[in-house]
C-alpha cells in the first residue's frame, strides 16, 4: 500500500504548525517552532530550517494577511 502524497494547501502564516513545509525563492523550509506575531498582529514570524539540516535555522517573516502554500505530512 502506498502513502498518499502530502496535502498542499494555502493558509495564513499564523496557522503554521511545526513540520509544515513551504518553498520560497531560495529553498524548501520546514517550520520548527510555532509562529508568533508582532506589530499588533500584522507581521508573523516563524523559526524554520532546511529539512534535516539544523545548522540552517533562521527566522522568516510574512505579512499576516498573505496566504502561504504549504505541505503537511
Amino acid at each position: 500500500m502506498r502513502k498518499p502524497p502530502p496535502a498542499t494547501r494555502a493558509i495564513l502564516p499564523m496557522l503554521l504548525q511545526p513540520h509544515d513545509r513551504f518553498a520560497d525563492e531560495t529553498r524548501i523550509w520546514e517550520v520548527i517552532k510555532r509562529p508568533w506575531s508582532t506589530r499588533g498582529g500584522k507581521v508573523v514570524h516563524a523559526t524554520v530550517q532546511k529539512p534535516g539540516k539544523p545548522e540552517t535555522t533562521c527566522d522568516k517573516t510574512w505579512r499576516a494577511g498573505k496566504p502561504l502554500t504549504i505541505k503537511r505530512p
